[in-house]
């Protein structure tokens, strides 16, 4: 059991015995006297002491987590006692309207006023005060609906006890009439307290959104960089939580490692804003304005899961022409290759509108996983040598270094690094680059596989 559900159960449990020992107080003070409005408040303390049992079982019952029957866990139980003290409330109210309009009616009935009275009613007065002021403190720390029902009824009845006791007090000065009209403010304040308490919980059991809290989270989700917009937000209470769903739209050109992570932080921003809220968040992609033509074609094609490269836009008096290169498995057959690159253009017309122009080219991808090893220091080392001859001849490309040479059945593959000005645009240095790798083959028949790696020019 948690430190704040042993609170909850704890204080729900002195309730219960504060509220019978103030109801035998207020019902004997009220036999002796004859006393309607102290007899009334006896009605209403057993009401409470029935009221605080209720919450002590739901309290109880609200803990339990979700099962199969109960997805969202228990937490309504709460709300259901509260749905029931709210109809003991108003029974109690129209009792005590219709015996103080008959005392009105009659003079038969007598008050005495008893030192006992006095005495009750000013203890009750402090217990009330004691009780609400900890239970009000317990709710809000425990965020317990079925608490601050318990501590509405126990305001209320302090100021029923006070206006008792001002009856009792004028009664007692030779003025008899003034317990009924104490009773009827004794009624009011019931009706008052059922009225409270019975709103709260039909907004509960109608699944009513807490107030402010839709709005506080919707600015919270919407300040989460990469969130483009809210496009719902469903909430309803359940006991001590708040339960629902939220949907937000995001780029629909961003990786997923990035979508989770956005969401990640809009559910840490929901957290940090309403603790006691558990929401189910989802994205949804959005189309934005400002997404490229590239992007699209790159977005169409990691849908389809394919590789390209090489993707070029044009527009031609008025019309937009794409190519692209296209990379399929080399052990497939050019029938099914040429089908899987129709869809694909299929795809960018849709995508695009249907008066695109689209152009693939299909290359062949290397699917091989190749076994080898090292080769000789000696070979690596008239490769490397090689190299650098073909880098220098080229005048872009210097300092190859790093230089692995891997012996396959394929072949010689060949892997290292270089060095190149840092200002050159990535075109010019793949070009340079892709000199040299192929000078490197056009030179040696053994090798099948050249990469080359650049790096910027270390500052001097």
């Amino acid at each position: 059991m948690s430190d704040l559900h042993a609170k909850k159960e704890t204080a729900a449990l002195a309730s219960i015995a504060a509220s019978a020992a103030i109801t035998v107080g207020k019902l004997v003070a009220g036999v002796m006297s004859g006393s309607l409005a102290l007899m009334s408040e006896a009605g209403h303390a057993a009401v409470d002491t029935g009221a605080t049992i209720l919450t002590w079982l739901a309290v109880r019952a609200s803990n339990k987590p979700a099962d199969d029957e109960h997805h969202y866990g228990h937490g309504k139980y709460e709300s259901l006692a509260a749905l029931v003290e709210t109809g003991l409330l108003f029974a109690l109210t129209a009792f005590v309207v219709i015996e103080a309009t008959h005392r009105l009616m009659s003079n038969a009935v007598a008050v005495e006023p008893k030192a006992i009275a006095f005495v009750v009613l000013v203890a009750s007065i402090v217990i009330d005060a004691v009780r609400w002021r900890s239970l009000n403190r317990i709710a809000k720390e425990t965020r317990s609906d079925a608490l601050a029902a318990d501590a509405l009824h126990f305001s209320s009845d302090l100021v029923a006890s006070v206006l008792v006791l001002i009856g009792i007090t004028l009664t007692y000065f030779g003025y008899p009439q003034a317990d009924a009209f104490a009773a009827f403010g004794v009624a009011a304040f019931v009706a008052i307290a059922g009225y409270r308490l019975g709103r709260r919980t039909v907004d509960a059991l109608l699944d009513t959104a807490p107030e402010g809290v839709a709005e506080r989270l919707r600015a919270a989700v919407e300040a989460v960089p990469g969130v483009v917009r809210v496009d719902f937000l469903r909430l309803r209470p359940a006991g001590a939580h708040v339960i629902g769903e939220i949907g937000i739209g995001v780029a629909r050109t961003l990786p997923m490692e990035r979508v989770a992570r956005i969401s990640e932080i809009a559910t840490e921003a929901i957290k940090r804003e309403a603790p006691e809220a558990d929401l189910v968040l989802t994205t949804t992609p959005l189309a934005l304005d400002d997404e490229s033509a590239l992007e699209r074609v790159l977005l169409v094609a990691a849908r389809q899961r394919l590789a390209i490269h090489h993707v070029t836009v044009q527009e031609i008096d008025g019309r937009r022409s794409i190519s692209l290169d296209l990379e399929i498995d080399g052990r497939m057959t050019l029938g099914v290759a040429h089908d899987v690159a129709t869809r694909l253009e299929a795809a960018v017309r849709d995508e695009l509108g249907d008066d695109v122009e689209v152009e693939t080219h299909i290359e062949p991808l290397e699917t091989r996983e190749l076994a080898g090893h090292d080769a000789s220091p000696d070979l690596s080392g008239r490769i490397a040598a090689e190299l650098a001859a073909h880098a220098a001849s080229g005048g872009l490309v210097a300092d190859v270094h790093n230089v692995r040479v891997r012996s396959t059945d394929a072949g010689l593959v060949v892997n290292y690094h270089c060095r190149v000005d840092p200002a050159l645009t990535v075109t010019l240095v793949h070009d340079a680059v892709d000199d040299v790798d192929r000078r490197l083959k056009s030179a040696r028949d053994d090798v099948c596989r050249v990469v080359g790696h650049a790096e910027p020019v270390r500052p001097a």
